[in-house]
């Protein structure tokens, strides 16, 4: 299990709009980020976090347009997305 405190995914495509910050400590596991990510950014990991849940990972950075939705709708403020220049 990796100990890093946020997980940032970029993709190193031309067209990349947004990008995605997870903290996996402040993540309990609810799936809201996924479940309102208009565009499938998203999906539940395997992996565990240190208090025992499941956080998010992104599985199709390309897509993230930086819109915000997974983190307005995080009730823990464990994740967010950005807009790129």
């Amino acid at each position: 299990m990796k100990k890093d405190k946020e997980s940032v995914a970029v993709s190193k495509t031309k067209r990349q709009r947004g990008v995605v910050y997870i903290k996996n400590e402040l993540c309990k596991g609810c799936g809201f980020c996924v479940e309102f990510c208009p565009f499938g950014v998203l999906e539940i990991s395997d992996e565990f976090n240190e208090k025992g849940y499941h956080p998010p990972k992104v599985v199709k950075p390309e897509a993230c347009t930086g819109c915000d939705l997974c983190g307005m709708y995080c009730p823990d403020f464990a994740i967010f997305g950005k807009k790129l220049k």
